[in-house]
């Protein structure tokens, strides 16, 4: 059974799925002991235009899966919504936490 990643809450209250596994729309994809290159999100709280170019269903943002988006573009998304509050993320994405946050 994969991993399943615990979702993600950043400061100001963005949301979103972070997965990566053999099941999940990443890479590498068949390496769970890697850091991934590219993550799959899933059914963010809210449109946000650093990711809506790998939305599966673009007309639909917060109801669908984005599938092999950068690290890099998630550490940015992470950064832009205040750094984490909550939830857990796959090696190769920074674990950016707000300032004042207990791990």
């Amino acid at each position: 059974m994969p991993q399943r990643y615990k979702r993600i809450v950043c400061k100001d209250g963005f949301s979103v799925s972070v997965q990566a596994s053999e099941t999940s729309y990443c890479a590498p994809r068949y390496d769970n002991q890697s850091k991934y290159t590219s993550v799959e999100l899933g059914f963010p709280s809210d449109y946000d235009e650093l990711i809506i170019e790998w939305a599966e269903d673009k007309d639909r943002p917060s109801d669908t899966v984005y599938g092999w988006v950068p690290a890099s573009v998630v550490n940015m998304l992470i950064a832009k919504h205040g750094g984490l509050v909550e939830g857990t993320v796959p090696p190769g994405i920074i674990p950016l936490y707000c300032k004042g946050y207990e791990k």
